[in-house]
């Protein structure tokens, strides 16, 4: 079914989006560096983040994990510090999948309504409500103080004897105490223990992880044996099935609308195949995003309900090095390709809180750079894209925060505030930052707003224009409406002859003539001569685009 609308996800890290603390020590507490709270998110603001085209907004990292910071006054349980990572730690390391992060509340006591008020909010913005599942792996130290009456912990009926037992939520290495490759004590006058050790997230069934591991996370069995070479055991259907799926639907039940799904495919698709049908059969409109990054797994994931999956190794590996000039824009041709049966349900980015930020370093030095990236993410399918927060001001994620050192990436593990949202709270950006942002708002609202982006066919141009190289160009097409899209990846301004084949005519149903089009990024207007098998000229400007409509 098409889509009235695009899909446009704005990936906040909840934590850091609204803290104005400009503090930022170095492996700072939360008491140096402050913290966003979920009341960060006003009516204005959400106001604002869903004028710039956004539908959905996903609230990263707000369900409660480990922490180094002690709350042990309200009831919650303290982490050790050395299975940790940062003082703010991980928001894949969920200490309880039942309660909210207290670090995002104003009132720590009232965390979990602040967090429904935060729901009602935004759905009264008009934006629905993305949160994580984290369904792979859990904190070492997990354990659930507001799980509803009646339901039993994760690994509270477990039998540890066994390493491996179709009905344990997780693994075990009997006999064997947590022996890592890292100081056990980190500061505290006790170390940790753990025995049995558990077997760790990143699939380390063993009891000495390495620092390069998950370390700070233990696996969780959906009836797979891993060592029996990954036999599955789904007949009883395993006991983590059902405490998993009850999860989703507790969170659902609270007018969340989506969850995205961490390393999905660390998980078996028959799993999420029960799940799915579950969740959908109460809610159907819910949506479930999937993080999956070997392409020969896509379609039995969506198979077993996926609506939609990362679209990584493909399109955004792609866009990246014809960014950085690693490859000619031919090479995103073949990126769409791979998918084009699947394509309603690849989901398109530039950046998320794994990767590095457009403008670092590390990628293109320059978030202008990424604009034709944006672009053609934005305008070539039907799909939906994702955008990180600060993504649209050029925010370069170069900051040495801590635990995350300088990477090119906005941490996810320590107290920090981003500089670039806290300038642009205050309408202090720069000219470049602002010039950037007025280009996302621009592009996300057409991607919304054209259906002949929405509900269009795409007709790729490129085998018609070998002599492009640092330029991408397609048509989007519905009913009367056509748009020509050329985007330029190149640091100068260009003139491009844009070849449009007899094919591209006789499968869009265009017509011949000499038109007049409409630049929709400048509002200026022109004429352009279509004839099958001839090209147009076309200026467009550095590291930009033209996107020409005209009356097909």
């Amino acid at each position: 079914m098409m889509n009235s609308s695009k899909i446009i996800i704005y990936q906040v890290f909840t934590r850091l989006y609204g803290n104005k603390n400009v503090t930022r020590h170095e492996d700072g507490t939360l008491a140096e560096n402050g913290c966003g709270k979920l009341n960060d998110f006003t009516p204005k603001s959400l106001k604002a983040i869903k004028e710039m085209g956004v539908s959905h907004i996903w609230y990263t990292g707000v369900i409660r994990h480990a922490s180094q910071t002690d709350y042990t006054q309200y009831g919650i349980p303290r982490q050790h510090a050395a299975v940790v990572k940062g003082k703010a730690g991980s928001p894949y390391a969920i200490t309880d999948y039942y309660d909210i992060d207290p670090d995002l509340a104003e009132n720590v006591e009232q965390r979990m309504q602040e967090f429904e008020a935060l729901v009602e909010r935004t759905h009264k913005a008009g934006l629905k409500v993305i949160i994580d599942f984290v369904p792979n792996h859990v904190a070492r130290q997990y354990h659930s103080i507001c799980k509803p009456k009646g339901v039993k912990d994760l690994g509270e009926e477990d039998n540890p004897q066994n390493g491996f037992d179709p009905q344990n939520n997780f693994y075990y290495c009997p006999g064997q105490r947590f022996h890592p490759y890292f100081d056990l004590y980190h500061g505290e006058a006790e170390e940790y223990d753990e025995e049995p050790a558990k077997a760790t997230g990143n699939d380390c069934f063993h009891n000495a992880p390495g620092m390069n591991d998950w370390y700070e996370t233990v696996k969780l069995n959906y009836g797979v044996d891993y060592y029996a070479g990954g036999v599955g055991h789904f007949n009883p259907i395993p006991n983590t099935w059902d405490k998993m799926t009850d999860i989703l639907l507790f969170w659902a039940a609270k007018g969340v609308d989506g969850f995205r799904c961490d390393m999905a495919e660390m998980v078996p698709a028959a799993f999420w195949h029960w799940a799915t049908d579950k969740v959908k059969y109460r809610y159907p409109e819910c949506v479930f995003i999937g993080e999956v990054y070997n392409p020969g797994e896509y379609r039995n994931y969506l198979g077993a309900g996926f609506d939609y999956l990362y679209d990584k190794v493909g399109m955004y590996d792609t866009v990246r090095s014809v960014i950085c000039n690693q490859q000619s824009a031919h090479a995103i041709t073949g990126a769409w390709q791979q998918t084009d049966d699947i394509k309603q349900h690849m989901l398109y980015f530039l950046e998320n809180h794994d990767e590095q930020r457009v403008a670092s370093d590390f990628f293109a030095g320059d978030g202008r750079k990424g604009i034709p990236g944006l672009v053609v993410s934005a305008l070539l399918q039907q799909n939906p894209l994702m955008i990180y927060f600060g993504q649209e001001y050029g925010e370069r994620g170069m900051d040495k925060e801590g635990f995350s050192g300088c990477d090119g990436r906005t941490t996810i593990f320590d107290y920090w505030s981003v500089d670039t949202m806290v300038r642009a709270a205050n309408r202090k950006y720069t000219i470049r930052e602002k010039y950037i942002y007025d280009m996302y708002c621009k592009v996300m609202t057409l991607a919304q707003k054209e259906k002949a982006i929405t509900q269009g066919e795409m007709f790729d141009l490129m085998y018609a224009n070998g002599h492009l190289q640092r330029q991408y160009a397609f048509i989007r097409k519905h009913g009367t409406e056509a748009i020509l899209v050329i985007a330029n990846f190149a640091d100068q301004a260009t003139t491009v002859n844009v070849n449009i084949p007899a094919h591209a005519f006789d499968y869009l149903g265009l017509s011949e003539k000499n038109a007049q089009v409409t630049d929709l990024l400048t509002d200026t207007k022109s004429r352009l001569h279509f004839k099958r098998d001839e090209s147009v000229q076309v200026e467009v400007p550095e590291n930009g685009a033209a996107i020409l409509k005209f009356r097909a």
